[in-house]
């Protein structure tokens, strides 16, 4: 039997999705693979407060907080970090003992000038893994080793169900989006044709999860909701959808998501009526899953074509459901996460 792997994982916070879905929720999996996690959560934002005066306290504050756990990097074989410690900036990540993992699901060097604080963190690392092909192939010119990982979905807990009566009032059809404020802008971007499905299909709402109220003022009243995002909540919540939407704007940043959204949709079997951008056009190629919508005209028309087939979501529910299960279940990112560690490892000492 291998001898087990210890492993120092610094993340952005217990409750920073990256952190939840790429690295917690893999700790079990991964150690039936023998590798063992000691996760180490931010205590203070790696996010810069608004007010300029209080950003110098705030940065000496990160990074003192950072000072504990880049000393229990010492004890572990492996260092895996999460993104940067404060954000478009690189500090102290190489104080870490190597050798060093940094996982990336955003096209971090896009938020600061050209990029030199990402390229920074790149050579400072032994791997970098990367949610999908188009991060990789960024951060494959600046470091020695890129791996792709995709997030990896619990399909045993995200997984179809009945959860009509999750919320009184539920219409019997319901569009669905879930995300974090900072995306509201995505979902806006289809208002429009959400509305025009509103219009067409008396007894559809829009239903959306997400940490604040968005502001959807094209929409009628009482044709939408708002569902505040908690654990709790967010595996019922799809699982009573009958279309999942994920727009996104084709931009470089947008091209670096890992279209998480969208595997959430599948696990719980349903389809996805999607942008076409970046890694969901991989999932979409991947089966019959959802339909692709390249602009707001589209979007709309494939809504509606969805809505009036349920035996076809049906169809699309069940291949969405065996995609995530064949290729981004966490029984199948784990080992693979557990074979890079080990041999980063075997090559450092």
């Amino acid at each position: 039997m291998a001898e087990r792997l210890r492993v120092t994982a610094l993340t952005g916070g217990a409750q920073v999705p990256s952190a939840r879905f790429r690295v917690g929720q893999l700790a079990p999996a991964l150690a039936a693979c023998g590798v063992d996690l000691d996760i180490r959560h931010a205590r203070v934002s790696s996010y810069a407060p608004e007010s300029r005066l209080q950003r110098p306290l705030w940065l000496a504050a990160t990074l003192a907080a950072r000072l504990p756990d880049i000393a229990a990097t010492r004890h572990s074989r492996v260092t895996l970090m999460q993104r940067e410690f404060v954000s478009t900036m690189a500090t102290i990540e190489g104080l870490t003992a190597r050798p060093r993992v940094l996982d990336v699901d955003d096209a971090i060097w896009l938020n600061r000038g050209d990029g030199g604080f990402a390229r920074r963190l790149a050579r400072q690392v032994d791997v970098v893994v990367a949610g999908n092909r188009y991060l990789a192939e960024w951060f494959g010119t600046h470091g020695r080793r890129v791996e792709v990982l995709p997030t990896s979905i619990d399909t045993a807990r995200f997984r179809p169900g009945s959860a009509a009566g999750a919320w009184a009032g539920g219409a019997a059809r319901v569009i669905g989006w879930t995300g974090m404020a900072a995306n509201f802008s995505y979902l806006a971007a289809w208002e429009e044709p959400v509305r025009a499905v509103l219009a067409a299909e008396p007894d559809v709402i829009l239903r959306v999860c997400a940490d604040r109220r968005p502001s959807l003022d094209r929409l009628p009243a009482g044709r939408w909701e708002w569902v505040p995002w908690s654990p709790e909540v967010e595996v019922p919540f799809l699982q009573a959808l009958d279309i999942g939407l994920m727009p996104l704007a084709d931009t470089p940043w947008a091209r670096g998501k890992c279209s998480f959204k969208m595997l959430q949709y599948l696990a719980c079997g349903v389809p996805a009526v999607v942008s076409p951008v970046g890694m969901n056009c991989e999932v979409l190629a991947q089966g019959d899953v959802g339909l692709g919508a390249a602009d707001p005209d589209a979007a709309a028309a494939a809504m509606l074509a969805l809505l009036a087939d349920p035996d076809r979501r049906a169809r699309m529910g069940q291949a969405g459901r065996d995609v995530v299960t064949t290729y981004y279940a966490v029984d199948v990112v784990a080992p693979r996460l557990a074979a890079i560690l080990r041999d980063v490892a075997a090559g450092y000492y």
